[in-house]
């Protein structure tokens, strides 16, 4: 897996051996980051955009946000694994100053008070498929005011998951890659 462009394209991440970190393929991701720079739907600039990564694995989304000149990334992962490779990854690119890693479950920390220093341009939610608690988290992140009033969450699932989700959450945009399905939505106010 490799960053696709800005500041470190080309740049080779590190990948966990085990399965229990599901990555986010290059198709699906070079194709979020088309659609965040060049749709007519969604208005996003990475310049100086603080980001939250849930779920993140690898870091493989975060990372490539900041090669486009993010602000600043917040990364949340409950595997020992996948923590340990992310901050192999975020040294290799020599951007720890830029990075945030909580080693925890993605509810427990959000729901813990002020843990997050502002809200956020753009929130990742990449769960494991299997993962039915969707609407839960958008109402979290929702009622936390994570998200920055024109900011946007993208939800990566499996394209055969029917989500229920809060009528205040307005699908922008929604594609599907191979098993994921990609939503980019925001709040409605």
């Amino acid at each position: 897996m490799r960053i696709i462009a800005g500041k470190y394209k080309g740049s080779y991440l590190y990948l966990t051996k085990d399965k229990t970190t599901r990555p986010l393929k290059d198709r699906a991701r070079e194709s979020i980051f088309n659609l965040l720079t060049h749709s007519n739907k969604i208005v996003f600039s990475f310049e100086r955009a603080s980001i939250l990564d849930l779920y993140a694995g690898t870091g493989s989304f975060g990372l490539e946000c900041l090669s486009r000149h993010a602000k600043n990334v917040f990364f949340i992962e409950k595997e020992k694994e996948a923590i340990k490779i992310l901050k192999k990854n975020i040294e290799k690119l020599k951007i720890k100053k830029k990075t945030k890693i909580y080693f925890d479950e993605v509810f427990k920390l959000i729901e813990k008070q002020n843990i997050f220093i502002s809200n956020f341009n753009l929130i990742f939610c990449d769960p494991p498929f299997k993962n039915k608690n969707i609407e839960k988290l958008v109402e979290l992140i929702f009622y936390k005011n994570l998200l920055q009033k024109d900011g946007i969450i993208i939800l990566h699932r499996n394209k055969n998951t029917e989500e229920k989700l809060p009528n205040y959450f307005k699908i922008i945009e929604e594609r599907i890659y191979g098993i994921s399905k990609i939503t980019f939505g925001k709040f409605s106010s």
